[in-house]
């Protein structure tokens, strides 16, 4: 996997931390909110694992962001 990519995960990862922090939530609250376990939160944000699509709609949903602030 190209470089730039694995930095992208990571940007991606960040973000979903710095919008759920924000929002005052935890993995735990955040997990619940969008039916995932909070380990796959913390694999999120620590760019262990990439969220699908579907996933990244349901946290910025809860977290009341845009699809797209999570990711650009």
């Amino acid at each position: 996997m190209p470089d730039w990519v694995l930095a992208r995960h990571r940007e991606i990862g960040e973000r979903i931390r710095l919008a759920r922090t924000e929002a005052k939530m935890s993995q735990v609250e955040l997990g619940e909110r969008v039916g995932r376990d909070h380990k796959t939160i913390h694999r999120y944000e620590t760019a262990q694992r990439v969220p699908t699509l579907f996933d990244l709609l349901l946290i910025a949903n809860a977290l009341g962001k845009r699809p797209s602030e999570l990711i650009d």
